[in-house]
């Protein structure tokens, strides 16, 4: 006998729904920024022969955390249809605030905790408006972008702050670990390895956790992942939530660098992240991604951008250069939307 239940009387535990993207085709996707960086190293050692050196490696990878770490964050928000352009300014916000704790006198671990707490709560904002409001993420987020910014720039008092604590924490996220005693694990500094193992753990959650499918449910068809009875308001929050928690470790991990919470830092930043994360392969559209390739997205901008500084091309030259990047990777993105919309 068929069900003729009505959708909205139907089980509120229905089974978990099967993720969009086929495992070879996301393993194509993560590769494929790797193979960029093979191409564009090959490219710029035809017109600067220099030798790429293990610490010029890592430099870029120290260089690579804050993007990455909120870029993956990102791959879960544009996987689900949405986007955030407030992610600069959440970065931004949490160095502050971090910065503030440790200037009132408490320990790292307190400063730490700080950063993620205003990550989290600067993503639960963004999922209220969007969720409450109706308002579309790209105007939402718009909005916070220069309200998060005018917050920094309020609890500093427009200045960066500089705790004498601060001197103590360059060391831990160092780029070049042999120097000044900074504690390194296999030739990288923890910063490094937190953001690998953090990308990890979150493209396995994305593969086989009930978010993660959620989230891409909810980015492939969204009416029909609310037939199915799957919470889109309550999955949403927790999207964005979680991208406010990857926003506040990035904000953590660039005043570990710069020794300062500068309300002004990582400005723009939102362009390399959402860059970072279209590049890895997924979609503007929703229901498509890898954190892994959010990743290799992430380290090939800062490969770019390393080896244009390499060969002296000014600032707006790179920024040509990833413009015009990111008009490639959504081009194809759409090419293959359509191609896939005639069968």
């Amino acid at each position: 006998m068929s069900d003729t239940t009505p959708p909205n009387e139907r089980s509120s535990d229905p089974p978990p729904p099967t993720p969009g993207t086929p495992l070879w085709r996301s393993a194509l996707g993560t590769l494929t920024p790797f193979l960029g960086i093979l191409v564009v190293g090959l490219i710029f050692t035809m017109f600067a022969p220099e030798n790429l050196s293990a610490r010029t490696w890592r430099i870029m990878l120290v260089q690579t955390v804050p993007v990455g770490l909120a870029a993956a964050g990102m791959t879960y928000v544009i996987i689900s249809g949405g986007i955030d352009l407030s992610v600069g300014s959440m970065i931004a916000l949490a160095s502050v605030t971090s910065a503030l704790a440790l200037d009132a006198g408490h320990g790292i671990a307190v400063a730490l905790g700080v950063a993620m707490l205003t990550g989290v709560g600067c993503g639960l904002y963004n999922g209220v408006l969007i969720n409450l409001l109706r308002l579309p993420p790209f105007i939402a987020t718009l909005g916070t972008m220069g309200f998060y910014r005018g917050l920094a720039k309020w609890r500093s008092g427009s200045s960066a702050v500089r705790p004498e604590e601060l001197r103590g924490l360059e060391n831990w996220l160092h780029p070049l670990p042999e120097l000044n005693g900074s504690p390194a694990f296999l030739g990288l500094p923890p910063g490094v390895w937190i953001l690998v193992a953090l990308t990890v753990l979150l493209a396995a959650a994305l593969r086989f956790s009930l978010l993660g499918r959620y989230t891409l449910a909810i980015g492939s068809n969204e009416a029909t992942a609310r037939l199915c009875g799957i919470r889109i308001g309550r999955t949403k929050l927790a999207i964005y939530a979680l991208a406010g928690l990857m926003a506040g470790l990035a904000g953590m991990m660039t005043l570990a660098r710069l020794t300062e919470g500068d309300p002004t830092s990582a400005l723009g930043l939102e362009l390399d992240v959402i860059a970072a994360v279209v590049i890895g392969g997924a979609s503007l559209s929703g229901g498509q991604g890898s954190v892994l390739g959010a990743f290799a997205g992430a380290l090939l901008m800062t490969f770019l951008r390393n080896r244009c500084t390499a060969m002296g091309l000014p600032n707006y030259v790179q920024e040509i250069i990833v413009g015009h990047i990111i008009i490639v990777a959504v081009a194809v993105d759409q090419l293959r939307a359509s191609r896939a919309a005639r069968g």
